[in-house]
């Protein structure tokens, strides 16, 4: 890893409400003591996110964010939430370009551009995922691909925004599918997205920028993966909606 505290996120996805994010909270601290050596995020359902919060008052160390945002402040956006609003309910991270609202939600390289605008605006730190599809990792696309991402993600932020945030490389392959890039694989992308960010940063700002990957990440892979050189931390899917998987998970590297 290139980072000192390496970065462990948890997202719910559309799973657990209120009740259950209050029994997770009570279970995972009881096994994950307070650390000051690592990051530990929580992205939990925007209906549950005021419950984490409250259920975690006494545990600090574990930080909140939200799975998405819309990029307006407020309005007659039915169903959505703005940066602002999940900033005031507790928030310090905001999901952007995750696959799922890539690919089944039709979220365009342009609409995650102004989310990430928008989650830097607010001042909150986003967390921007890229990553290809099997078909594009099949043709040889996946420098194209992860480029063409991360510069529209990339495209509204300043250089102060740009090193005050987390990129998550998310290969759509492996997301729930039980397949997990190699974890040479997955460093070699993440070495191309420090590159690619380095073309913006001086090599200093660049190696403080952490490079997350997310792609069905488990107790039994998750030290192989943090073991390569570029690789900060994880954004974990299904494994973090257990307790005790996500404890021992964060207890690595």
């Amino acid at each position: 890893m290139s980072l000192e505290k390496p970065f462990f996120g948890g997202n719910w996805k559309m799973n657990h409400g209120p009740t259950a994010a209050r029994r997770f909270v009570g279970e995972f601290v009881e096994r994950y003591p307070a650390r000051d050596d690592r990051t530990v995020a929580f992205f939990p359902p925007s209906i549950s996110v005021t419950e984490f919060r409250d259920a975690a008052a006494e545990r600090p160390d574990l930080e909140l964010g939200v799975q998405d945002v819309y990029w307006e402040e407020a309005g007659a956006f039915t169903g959505s939430i703005s940066a602002p609003l999940a900033k005031d309910a507790g928030a310090r991270y905001a999901l952007a370009g995750h696959s799922e609202r890539r690919h089944v939600f039709g979220d365009s390289d342009e609409d995650v551009a102004r989310k990430v605008e928008s989650i830097a605006a607010a001042e909150l730190i986003p967390v921007l995922c890229v990553g290809e599809r099997l078909e594009e990792r099949d043709r040889g696309d996946v420098e194209a691909v992860v480029s063409r991402q991360l510069e529209a993600g990339l495209g509204r932020l300043s250089s102060e925004q740009i090193v005050n945030m987390v990129i998550a490389y998310e290969p759509v392959w492996a997301i729930g599918t039980g397949r997990t890039a190699s974890a040479e694989d997955a460093n070699e992308v993440h070495a191309l997205i420090r590159g690619l960010l380095g073309e913006r940063l001086d090599r200093v700002s660049v190696r403080g920028i952490p490079i997350i990957y997310g792609g069905s990440v488990k107790p039994a892979n998750v030290d192989e993966l943090l073991a390569e050189a570029e690789i900060d931390g994880v954004l974990v899917g299904g494994a973090s909606l257990d307790p005790v998987d996500f404890a021992r998970i964060c207890q690595a590297a």
